[in-house]
């Protein structure tokens, strides 16, 4: 693959800018998101990744109109996002790479779904969400985007690749900010957006003492299986089905429910955490990984992010720090520690509370 190297972006706003040129930027930030992924759709990282081509090259393997894909090009290498190197010829940058299908962690599956028409109009009716604190995406299709993800195969398919890369980061970020090797079996939790078992594929080949289970639904299932036998784990590495609304598997030492919390209120998630504590050991762990809400003025992807829980799907939330203590308190766990990674994503460290009030690390 042939990057270039990074040109300073020119994303960054010059120190004492006019508000009103500030804010214009913003109001304009949407522009930028589509064309990325129309970018991302078309494959043009795909096909910059052996060397340089010209628009010409581009729009003919495309079928795209020249030039209105070089006006396009052009906008995004002003902003590090390929760059021209020669009048009407392009190369990747870093970011662009990023875009590139079969580069780890790649996002082109993610900036693919944000220019989705399904995903667009619900944005568009974001102000439904506001004036009624309902779901915008129900208000428009007519039912739960699980329903909706159901009946539209390519949607499901788009959604699990955005899913996957966007979780690629963060599966790297909590391998490298926490120590699985004191477990003796880690449980993955898994439900929408979780991935197919590369996390707990990557915990168990660091640490060769430790086993574990992926444990999601039947209709999420397959693509676990297929990744995790190709791992050649062995017995080490097991699936189960089942529903985490009832239960989940015994006795497990490490709890992990990832990207999951936030779907859901209080109360549904509540019942996920109290079916944990039914099962988890009397010394084990719940590892949350979710982002958190910072508190004042603080810029964080976690309010954004927070924006689409509420016109996405009823209930769903990101919450501040003193909201998941509170919702782990609820559910029988005490919050040990709350983590940061090189990511978006922390990890929230619970253990469970005995009956006598104390926590077992307490009791030692």
């Amino acid at each position: 693959m042939t990057i270039a190297k990074s040109n300073k972006p020119q994303s960054a706003p010059p120190q004492g800018m006019p508000p009103q040129v500030m804010i214009l930027q913003m109001m304009n930030a949407y522009r930028l998101s589509q064309s990325i992924s129309v970018a991302a759709q078309l494959g043009i990282a795909d096909l910059l990744a052996d060397k340089p081509k010209s628009v010409a090259e581009l729009a003919q393997a495309t079928e795209t109109d020249c030039g209105s894909l070089y006006r396009l090009l052009r906008v995004l290498a002003s902003f590090d996002i390929f760059t021209e190197i020669e009048a009407q010829k392009f190369r990747l940058t870093p970011r662009a790479s990023l875009l590139h299908t079969d580069t780890p962690g790649s996002l082109r599956g993610y900036a693919t779904v944000m220019g989705a028409d399904w995903h667009w109009q619900m944005w568009k009716d974001i102000l439904h969400s506001v004036k009624t604190g309902e779901s915008a995406f129900e208000a428009i299709y007519g039912m739960g985007f699980e329903d909706y993800y159901q009946q539209h195969p390519e949607v499901a398919q788009n959604f699990d690749a955005a899913m996957k890369g966007a979780l690629a980061l963060s599966d790297r970020a909590i391998l490298g900010s926490y120590d699985f090797s004191s477990f003796q079996q880690v449980i993955d939790i898994a439900g929408g957006g979780q991935g197919d078992g590369e996390l707990l594929i990557s915990i168990l080949q660091q640490n060769q003492a430790v086993t574990g289970i992926h444990f999601d639904q039947p209709s999420r299932i397959e693509s676990a299986k297929t990744t995790i036998e190709k791992s050649n784990l062995g017995d080490r590495a097991q699936i189960m089905v089942g529903d985490f609304w009832e239960s989940v598997p015994q006795s497990g030492d490490a709890y992990i429910v990832k990207n999951l919390i936030h779907d859901y209120d209080d109360a549904q998630a509540g019942k996920i955490l109290r079916n944990i504590h039914q099962a988890i050991s009397d010394n084990g762990k719940v590892l949350a990984v979710e982002m958190i809400v910072p508190p004042g003025n603080e810029p964080s992807l976690a309010k954004i992010l927070d924006v689409e829980a509420m016109i996405m799907t009823p209930g769903a939330i990101e919450r501040t720090e003193s909201e998941y203590r509170q919702l782990f308190a609820q559910s029988g766990f005490e919050v040990s520690q709350i983590i940061p990674t090189k990511s978006p994503m922390s990890i929230i460290e619970a253990v469970p509370v005995g009956a006598n009030g104390c926590s077992p690390l307490q009791d030692l």
